[in-house]
This record gives structure tokens, sequence and C-alpha cells, in this order.
């Protein structure tokens, strides 16, 4: 069980790191700093697209419009930290 537990801790991890970047790319996106008609930068973007925003929409549609500032990633990245503690400690200590 604890092989499963540091698993998922580590998935978890993971898909921080991937959360920011694609926080940092949309910000190098916004403001022209990469060229958005090189192929390679397309490929990063929609990469990064399609890994966060089925994690990103659901949680976009309970936020109230903030005109502009999308602070998913903050809340993905605080229920991500949430959970990596509660199964840390809550879960872990379950089996030993």
């Amino acid at each position: 069980m604890n092989a499963l537990i540091d698993t998922l801790i580590y998935a978890l991890e993971l898909y921080w790191w991937v959360i920011i970047a694609a926080a940092i790319f949309s910000w190098l996106y916004a403001f022209n700093v990469v060229n958005s008609r090189n192929q390679v930068v397309n490929n990063i973007g929609g990469m990064l697209y399609r890994l966060t925003e089925p994690v990103f929409r659901p949680i976009r549609r309970l936020l109230p419009d903030l005109g502009g500032v999308d602070i998913t990633p903050i809340i993905v990245l605080l229920i991500i930290f949430f959970l990596e503690r509660f199964l840390d400690s809550t879960v872990r200590s379950l089996f030993y």
C-alpha cells in the first residue's frame, strides 16, 4: 500500500509541474514573448492545454468572473497540495 500512496503522490507532483508550466506558457503567449506561429510552440501549448483543461474547466464554471484574471491554476495547486498531504498523513497512517 505504501508504494501505491507514493506513486499517487509522485503523479500529483508531476501534474503540479504541468500546471506551473501551463501558467508560465500562457503568460509568455499572452505577452507575445513566444512566436505563436511557430509549430513547436503551438504543439507545446496544445499539449499543455489538453493536459490541464479537463481539470480547469469544472472549476472555472464554479468561479465568478474576475475580469480577465484566472485563478483556476492556484485553486488546482491548492487542491493538489491538500491531496498530497491527505495521502501522506491520513491515508498512510490508516495502514501503518
